[in-house]
C-alpha cells in the first residue's frame, strides 16, 4: 500500500505540474519581422525560412564534430497516419504545424506539449489531391492555412479559434467526372484512382498585409495503382478532352480575407510561339503543322488548361516581385486537344507583388505532355556571372537540371550539370512504349532545396524513376468511336534517389552526389554547422558533411521522412525538427509524428 501511495502521489504531482505549466505565446509577427527573417537565427518564421526560400539555418551548435550526439528530444503525434509533408514554423518558443487533412496544431517547441489544435472539417465530396498539407503561414496575430478542400482559413495565433474562413474556389469546381468514368470503363482490370475537384496543398505566404495562395488539382490526370508492394503508383493516364480549369494564384487581405488580386495560370492566347525546342535549345519532337491545323477547333482549350501550384513562392521585397513555378497543362500527357505552347504551364513566372500582373515567364517545357511540372520552390540569391554579381532566381527542375535566371528579366544565366540520368527526353509515345528519364515524377519533384549562399552551393533531393511512355486505344464498339489515350507507366524496379551538391560559383558543376536506395521526395536543410539533413522513404533521417557528402549520422524514424527539415534554437540550444509520416503515392510507410532532435545532455 505504501508503494501504491508513492506511485499515486508521483502521478498526481505530474498531473499538477502539467496542468500548471505556463502557456507559451509567440509575439505577433509583423511585416518588418518577416522581412528580417533571414537574420533571425533562433526562429523559423516562413515556409522557406526567409522570403528568398533559401532554407539555410545559420545555427552551428550542431556541427560535423558533434552531430553523432543527436538524439530525439520530444515527439508529437498528430493522431493521423497519412501522407505528411509539413514544414513546421517556430516563433518565440511555439511551433505551428499542419497535419494531413489540414488540421493545425500549436505546440511548445521546447517540450512538444500541445497548446491548441484546430481540426478541419472538409466540405469536399472527394479530395482531388490527397490529404497532404505542406504548412501554415504566420502574420498579424494569425495562423493561415490553405486546405485540402480549397479554403483559406485564418486562426487566432494564441487560441487557434477561427478568425475568418473563405472559399478559394468550389472544391468540386474542377475537372468533370466524365474523364474518370471514361478511364474506369477503359481500364476495367486496373485500380484507377485520382478524383475530380480542386484543393490547395502548399503553405500560404504572408507579405505586405496579403495572404497569397494557389490551387492544385487542375492539371488533370488519373493514377493507376500497382499491385507490387512498395509502389502503389503504377502509371498516370491521360485522356484528351475538356477535363480541367485554369489554375491560379491569388492574394487576399490578411485581416478580412477579401480577394485583392488574381493571376490565372492559363489565359486566352496560350498557344504562344509553337516552339520546336525548349528555350535552352532541346528538341521537343512536336508536330507543329498538325498542332496549328488543330488550333481553330480548340480555341477555348485554355479554359480547361491546368497549371496547378505546388509550392510556396519566393518574394523579392526590394523589387516588389513574387516568383513561382506552375504545373503541367490539362489534360496531363494527352496533348492533341490543346495545340500550342500552353502558356503559362510548366513555367517559372515572376509577378508584381502588389497587383499579380505578369512580369516575365520562362517556360521550361512548351506543350508539356510528360508531366514536368515546375514543382520545387524557386530560390533567390546573388551569383557571379563573368565576374559580375547578378540578382538571380534558381529552380530545381523535374528535367534534372538546376536552372539559374536573371531575377529582373528571366533570362537564363546557366543550368547545372544533370543531377539525375537523362534518356530519350521529350520522346513521343509509341504503342510499344519508349523509356524516358527523368520520368513523370522527376528529377526534382516538389521537394524544396537548401541554398548556402556563403559558399554558393545548392543541395537538391531528387529521384530516378523512369517512365515508359506509350499510346493506347479503346476499340470502337456498340456504335461508339475508338478513344485514344496515353499511359505514363512508372511501375519499374529501376528506382533510386540522389542527394546532390551543386556549385553555383562554377556554373552548376556537381560537387558531390550521394545515391539513396529509394527516390527522394521531401526536402533538404543545410546549416552553418557544415551539415545537410535529408530524409528517406525508408524512415532514415540523416546528416551529411556539406563539403564532401559523407554520411555522418542517421536515425530510423519508423515512417517515411518525406517532409523538409527545419532548425531553431531555444535558450541557446539548437534543435532539428522533421515530420515523419511517409507518402502514399510513392509507397512509403505512413505515420503522423513530428520528431525533434537535439544534442544529448
Amino acid at each position: 500500500m505504501r508503494r501504491l501511495r508513492h506511485i499515486l502521489i508521483a502521478a498526481l504531482s505530474l498531473v499538477t505540474t502539467c496542468t500548471l505549466a505556463p502557456l507559451v505565446h509567440a509575439a505577433e509577427i509583423d511585416d518588418a519581422r518577416l522581412q528580417a527573417a533571414d537574420s533571425d537565427k533562433n526562429n523559423w518564421l516562413l515556409h522557406g525560412r526567409d522570403y528568398a526560400n533559401q532554407r539555410f539555418s545559420p545555427l552551428e551548435s550542431v556541427n560535423k564534430t558533434n552531430v553523432k550526439r543527436l538524439v530525439p528530444k520530444w515527439i508529437y503525434q498528430t493522431g493521423t497516419a497519412a501522407t505528411f509533408q509539413t514544414t513546421p514554423l517556430v516563433a518565440d518558443g511555439v511551433m505551428f504545424l499542419s497535419a494531413p487533412f489540414s488540421h493545425v496544431i500549436a505546440v511548445d517547441a521546447a517540450s512538444g506539449a500541445e497548446l491548441w489544435r484546430y481540426d478541419h472539417k472538409s466540405t469536399a465530396k472527394k479530395l482531388c489531391c490527397g490529404p497532404a498539407n505542406r504548412g501554415v503561414a504566420l502574420g498579424y496575430g494569425k495562423v493561415y492555412v490553405a486546405t485540402v478542400d480549397a479554403r483559406l482559413i485564418a486562426l487566432d495565433q494564441k487560441t487557434g479559434k477561427v478568425a475568418w474562413d473563405i472559399a478559394i474556389v468550389s472544391p468540386d469546381g474542377g475537372p468533370t467526372e466524365d474523364a474518370a468514368n471514361l478511364a474506369r470503363d477503359a481500364l476495367k482490370d486496373q485500380n484507377v484512382t485520382g478524383s475530380t475537384g480542386v484543393g490547395a496543398v502548399s503553405a500560404p505566404l504572408v507579405a505586405n498585409g496579403l495572404v497569397i495562395t494557389g490551387i492544385t488539382g487542375v492539371g488533370y490526370g488519373l493514377h493507376l495503382d500497382s499491385n507490387r508492394p512498395g509502389a502503389p503508383l503504377s502509371a498516370v493516364v491521360g485522356f484528351s478532352g475538356r477535363f480541367g480549369r485554369p489554375g491560379f494564384l491569388a492574394a487576399y487581405d490578411a485581416n478580412t480575407g477579401k480577394k485583392v488580386w488574381h493571376f490565372d495560370t492559363t489565359q486566352d492566347g496560350w498557344e504562344g510561339e509553337y516552339r520546336s525546342t525548349t528555350p535552352d535549345g532541346v528538341p521537343l519532337n512536336r508536330d507543329i503543322a498538325a498542332e496549328k491545323a488543330a488550333a481553330k477547333d480548340n480555341k477555348n482549350a485554355w479554359r480547361f488548361g491546368g497549371g496547378s501550384i505546388w509550392h510556396t513562392p519566393a518574394i523579392d521585397v526590394e523589387r516588389g516581385l513574387i516568383f513561382l513555378g506552375l504545373g503541367n497543362p490539362s489534360p496531363q500527357a494527352a496533348g492533341d486537344g490543346r495545340p500550342g505552347d500552353n502558356l503559362y504551364t510548366s513555367s517559372l513566372v515572376a509577378l508584381e507583388l502588389k497587383t499579380g500582373k505578369l512580369v516575365w515567364h520562362y517556360q521550361q517545357i512548351p506543350h508539356d505532355i510528360w508531366g514536368y511540372d515546375v514543382a520545387s520552390p524557386p530560390v533567390l540569391f546573388d551569383v557571379k556571372v563573368d565576374g559580375k554579381a547578378v540578382a538571380a532566381v534558381g529552380q530545381a527542375s523535374k528535367l534534372g537540371w538546376y536552372y539559374v535566371h536573371d531575377r529582373a528579366t528571366g533570362n537564363l544565366l546557366f543550368k547545372s550539370e544533370a543531377f539525375v540520368p537523362q534518356q530519350n527526353m521529350f520522346s513521343q509515345p509509341t504503342p510499344d512504349g519508349v523509356k524516358v528519364s527523368p520520368g513523370v515524377g522527376g528529377g526534382a519533384n516538389w521537394s524544396p532545396v537548401s541554398l548556402d549562399s556563403a559558399n554558393a552551393r545548392v543541395f537538391v533531393a531528387a529521384m530516378h524513376l523512369p517512365t515508359t511512355y506509350r499510346s493506347a486505344e479503346i476499340p470502337a464498339a456498340d456504335g461508339k468511336p475508338a478513344i485514344k489515350y496515353v499511359v505514363l507507366d512508372t511501375d519499374t524496379p529501376e528506382k533510386w534517389g540522389t542527394l546532390t551538391a551543386i556549385d553555383l560559383a562554377a556554373n552548376g558543376k556537381i560537387l558531390w552526389q550521394h545515391k539513396t536506395k529509394d527516390p527522394l521526395v521531401g526536402g533538404v536543410l543545410a546549416t552553418a554547422g557544415g551539415l545537410v539533413f535529408n530524409g528517406e522513404g525508408s524512415g532514415d533521417f540523416a546528416a551529411y558533411d556539406a563539403a564532401t557528402g559523407e554520411k555522418l549520422w542517421r536515425f530510423q524514424c519508423g515512417a517515411g521522412v518525406n517532409a523538409p527539415p527545419i532548425s531553431y534554437a531555444i535558450d541557446g540550444k539548437q534543435y532539428i525538427a522533421v515530420a515523419a509520416g511517409g507518402s502514399q503515392i510513392w509507397g512509403f510507410r505512413q505515420g503522423g509524428a513530428v520528431i525533434v532532435f537535439g544534442l544529448a545532455d
